[in-house]
């Protein structure tokens, strides 16, 4: 893939990128940095990219990575900081493996959902779409989009609580 093509096909999703690093880690100058990372990547990728279908997608999940292997060597950094640096370390990986489960159980729930509760649920929280893109996008009123996002989370909780409880 050529500059100009790459140009046109990745700059526009610029100003989402930051916005979704930005709600993830809090900080402009960090939110940039992750950006500007996730920018390099996907330059040295830009010949495997070809083969993306959604590539808007792509830039998300690849920053997301990026944000959170950026929280992660931050929490690392402050607990090397700490006299009982081992304690840390496991400490971290047990919290690590933990989320791990986790998020991958929050994502089989959101499988579980109906469909448009399920869309509803990727398009806010993984795409960090507004409400009112996702009404457009889905066709629904504002309503809709706030009751069936009620309900999705209501029983995404439900769910996860059921689990938790019973292991």
């Amino acid at each position: 893939m050529d500059a100009v093509t790459f140009k046109e096909k990745y700059i526009p999703y610029h100003q989402k990128l930051y916005r979704v690093a930005y709600r993830l880690l809090e900080d402009a100058c960090d939110a940039e940095d992750v950006v500007q990372e996730a920018y390099i990547k996907l330059w040295n990728k830009r010949d495997e990219l070809i083969d993306v279908t959604n590539s808007e997608a792509y830039c998300v999940i690849l920053l997301r990575n990026l944000c959170l292997d950026f929280l992660r060597a931050k929490k690392k950094h402050l607990f090397q900081s700490t006299e009982d640096t081992v304690i840390s370390d496991s400490m971290v990986l047990a919290d690590e493996i933990e989320t791990s489960d986790e998020i991958k159980h929050i994502e089989t729930i959101i499988d579980l959902l109906p469909e448009q509760q399920r869309k509803i649920i990727k398009l806010r929280h993984f795409d960090d779409y507004s409400n009112e893109e996702i009404e457009e996008i889905m066709g629904l009123t504002s309503v809709n989009v706030r009751v069936l996002m009620s309900r999705a989370r209501k029983k995404i909780k439900e769910l996860f609580n059921s689990y938790n409880y019973g292991h």
